[in-house]
């Protein structure tokens, strides 16, 4: 009978690698309720509208890249990113009303039918903030100090934070005009997805891939639109005080014009973190903006911004991790009186494990070497007198101590 396999681009976490992923868990939690976020959990699939109307339906997200099926005649989709689900449930359950800033953060899988590669897979995990209620630059700070500072905490310390501002609707009028006027002429020469992004979202242009595109959007004319300032006054002046935020931090960036980011809700402040410690798909951390979101999906008019990052991508670069060993191994051929003792320990707290099938104490003894810090010896002596050795493992120092005395440390 052949043998049913993992699906292509997913991948099974191990036990041996969970020790990473507890770690960024672990640190997460960690990091961001220092900042006062609170940790959020919404269901992996949602109304397919929602992402048409939150992510943008001119997005590769939407177009090509979503897992969605019919129910009951209903449209469901398995959710690609978190933010829309967040802001959803934000407004479902009136949190609006809460005192501002409303800050929650969340982990868990995304699904996205793409070409699998080195740290992106169909089924990958996220973790991410969002933070709502604040429309001064101190919350854009805050926020890319919060990622800063979780990769920070992970080990990742050689990063490049990169920064810009897409303005508000109405000062990327002009912008987007005057980029799709440059731009026509060569528009036979642009990627299919380009020639769609044209008139439905030109910004987007900004952010193809494409060795020939990117030829074409390094032209000079082109340049001259891209590098100019089409910032309004107030969207320069929230750019600005970002950026002084950011300087008081101490936290280095770098102005990226072309950076717009994948998702149609983004406007002002946008940001990248990436790793210099990998490829081409060097991006560990993305964010921004996107003031327009709650009202667009039914809520009331509330600033928001936030950022995700790909925990797949994350471990590669934490490395491994070395497993978290058991505190005793229970070493007898006594196995009534074994399974009471390790019971015993366990309801202390004490993780410990003993030989199910009774093999020699040899075996028993490799065994714990490998799995605990101390070996608990329990033969017929200790038995007999209500004590056990102990052995610590590491150093091979060995005492015989009253049962009821037995500290582990």
């Amino acid at each position: 009978m052949a043998i049913i396999k993992v699906q292509k681009g997913t991948k099974d976490i191990l036990p041996s690698e969970m020790p990473i992923w507890h770690f960024m868990e672990e640190t997460a939690n960690k990091i961001f309720t220092k900042y006062g976020a609170k940790e959020i959990r919404t269901p992996i699939f949602e109304a397919t509208e929602l992402f048409a109307r939150g992510v943008g339906d001119t997005t590769d997200i939407v177009n090509k890249e979503m897992y969605t099926f019919e129910k009951s005649d209903r449209s469901l989709t398995l959710r690609p990113e978190n933010t829309a689900g967040v802001v959803r449930s934000f407004i479902e359950n009136g949190m609006h009303r809460l005192s501002a800033p409303v800050k929650l953060w969340y982990k868990g899988p995304m699904f996205r039918y793409e070409r699998p590669q080195a740290g992106r897979q169909r089924q990958f995990h996220q973790v991410g903030i969002e933070v709502f209620g604040i429309k001064q630059a101190t919350a854009d700070a805050e926020v890319i100090l919060m990622a800063v500072d979780y990769l920070h905490e992970l080990g990742l310390n050689d990063l490049t934070v990169e920064l810009n501002t897409l303005g508000c609707p109405k000062c990327r009028e002009e912008f987007k005009t005057k980029l799709k006027d440059v731009i026509r002429p060569y528009l036979p020469q642009l990627c299919e997805d380009c020639q769609t992004r044209f008139d439905k979202n030109p910004l987007r242009l900004l952010d193809c891939k494409s060795p020939e595109c990117q030829e074409v959007y390094a032209k000079p004319e082109i340049q001259a639109v891209i590098q100019g300032d089409f910032i309004c006054e107030e969207c320069s002046e929230h750019f600005e005080e970002l950026k002084n935020y950011l300087d008081t931090l101490g936290i280095k960036y770098e102005r990226n014009r072309l950076l717009v980011r994948g998702l149609d809700y983004y406007n002002r402040t946008v940001f990248e973190i990436k790793s210099n410690n990998l490829g081409s798909q060097n991006a560990v951390c993305g964010g921004g903006r996107y003031d327009s979101l709650v009202k667009n999906l039914g809520g009331e008019d509330t600033p928001a911004i936030g950022f995700a990052m790909g925990m797949e991508r994350l471990a590669s670069l934490i490395g491994e991790r070395a497993e978290e060993k058991l505190t005793a191994y229970i070493v007898s051929n006594n196995t009534a009186e074994a399974v009471k003792l390790t019971q015993e320990l366990r309801s202390k707290g004490i993780a410990c494990e003993f030989d199910l099938t009774n093999k020699k104490f040899v075996k028993q003894l490799e065994k714990a070497s490998k799995t605990a810090k101390f070996a608990v010896i329990l033969g017929e002596d200790e038995i007999a007198n209500g004590e056990v050795t102990v052995k610590n493992l590491d150093s091979g120092e060995q005492k015989t101590v009253k049962r009821d005395e037995l500290k582990l440390d």
